[in-house]
């Protein structure tokens, strides 16, 4: 018994003789502990970052600004072109309607005068071949109707018409003009189609 007893002694002695064995057992490491602490940050450091710092602050100032600056621009751009698109049209327009004024004053005198009815007639017919010559000014040609081939792209029907003195499918007969400027079509001239019934047959 007392030999137990010198036994438990000693070990307990060894033990409190190595406090860094029962760390070890713990499964932790005294170097560990050590390494998570965070080191201090220099002074040179700090003045590092707060110089990078200040260095991106300024180039995007920078962008901020010359972003704006590109915004203003292409809106003064916009209004620009939209001026010259607005002062185009009005030139454009002002120099057709000057064409067409003494169309004008001529229908004004015609409906003034005192005439007779074949008069009337006659100045409406020199007014008519007058604006005429200012539309071929203009390049613009009426389309060709009666006795053509019926063409959907220039002609648009609207009725037919029996007769046997002209080919099937051709234009009879023009309702209303329509023209072209140059090669490009500003309206359909109104027809009737020839329904050639003894072709047909044949």
């Amino acid at each position: 018994m007392p030999e137990k007893e010198a036994e438990l002694s000693t070990l307990e002695a060894t033990e409190s003789a190595s406090p860094d064995r029962a760390v070890v057992e713990a499964g932790e490491s005294p170097a560990a502990e050590v390494s998570n602490e965070e080191a201090p940050v220099s002074r040179g450091e700090i003045d590092q970052l707060q110089a990078e710092y200040e260095q991106v602050k300024k180039e995007r100032d920078g962008l901020i600004d010359r972003v704006a600056r590109l915004q203003a621009e292409f809106e003064n751009a916009r209004k620009r072109a939209e001026k010259e698109k607005t002062d185009f049209r009005d030139y454009a327009t002002g120099s057709v309607v000057e064409q067409f004024l003494p169309v004008l004053d001529n229908f004004e005198l015609a409906l003034k005068a005192a005439g007779t009815t074949e008069q009337l007639k006659a100045g409406v017919e020199l007014i008519v071949k007058q604006m005429e010559e200012i539309l071929r000014g203009f390049q613009v040609q009426p389309i060709a109707t009666v006795g053509q081939e019926f063409d959907p792209r220039h002609h648009e029907a609207m009725g037919s018409v029996e007769r046997d003195d002209l080919p099937d499918q051709h234009v009879a007969e023009e309702i209303r003009k329509g023209y072209k400027l140059r090669e490009k079509l500003l309206r359909p001239a109104l027809v009737r189609v020839v329904s050639n019934t003894k072709q047909k047959s044949e």
